[in-house]
């Protein structure tokens, strides 16, 4: 098991914002919350990779906008700010280095990982301001020969589709209802009480990983039987971001 990440850049605080209010952000609280992020990855026996700094790209933290990967094959993305197109060249070496088969979206499609759920062989993806009509349709066309179902869906209160909602092991999809456009599009939706709630990184089948700024969902998530480790994020969250965004994990 493999986990992909980059530190986050002293200009952290200039990253985009599309629905939130600037307010300050720490870069040495940052730097402190993201360490303990991704010790919680090494404590339980991932190996940490790396990708090389990008301190001129106040969003590069946000690997997971950057590539996605569906078994042996990475999709590079291409991002839907074009603020952030400059992370893509050593997110590329990162990728190739680790000897999955690369593809990449391409002009003038769109995608930002962010926007990508994977749940068994569905891939649910967010139609947002980041990732257009175009970015989807070429994923489509490079997953569904592999078996991979691709599923459009509309994100017009979040950032991302990951910002609203995420799914725990069993396949549940948990949001915060005021931030998802139509919990009904899910089988199996649960809400949440929490904004920050929503996201969740799945460890392994009995565990999730998620912000500690959301307490009464941990209890609720471990009274549905899961192991919850918290870490917080503040310094992130403050620009759209969450658990899911500082890596892109890698199964064997």
């Amino acid at each position: 098991m493999r986990l992909l990440v980059r530190p986050p850049s002293p200009a952290l605080a200039d990253g985009e914002l599309t629905h939130l209010d600037r307010v300050p952000v720490d870069p040495a609280l940052a730097r402190a919350q993201w360490d303990a992020y991704v010790d919680v990855f090494r404590a339980r026996g991932w190996t940490i990779v790396e990708i090389a700094a990008a301190d001129a790209q106040p969003d590069g933290v946000f690997v997971e906008d950057a590539v996605v990967v569906f078994d042996d094959l990475a999709v590079l993305a291409r991002a839907g700010a074009e603020s952030r197109r400059g992370e893509k060249p050593t997110v590329h070496s990162a990728v190739s280095a680790s000897g999955l088969e690369v593809v990449e979206i391409v002009e003038p499609g769109t995608l930002d990982g962010g926007d990508v759920l994977k749940v068994g062989r569905t891939v649910y993806v967010g139609a947002s301001l980041r990732t257009n009509a175009d970015g989807i349709g070429q994923l489509r066309t490079a997953l569904e020969p592999r078996g991979w179902t691709v599923v459009e869906l509309p994100v017009t209160k979040v950032l991302h589709l990951k910002s609203g909602i995420t799914a725990l092991p069993d396949g549940t999809i948990i949001g915060f209802e005021p931030l998802v456009d139509d919990p009904s599009l899910f089988d199996d939706f649960l809400g949440v009480p929490e904004e920050h709630g929503t996201a969740v990184v799945v460890l392994d089948e009995a565990t999730v990983l998620m912000s500690s700024d959301a307490p009464a969902t941990a209890d609720l998530l471990r009274s549905r039987g899961l192991e919850v480790i918290t870490t917080p994020v503040s310094e992130f969250e403050k620009l759209e971001g969450c658990v899911t965004c500082l890596s892109v994990r890698i199964r064997a």
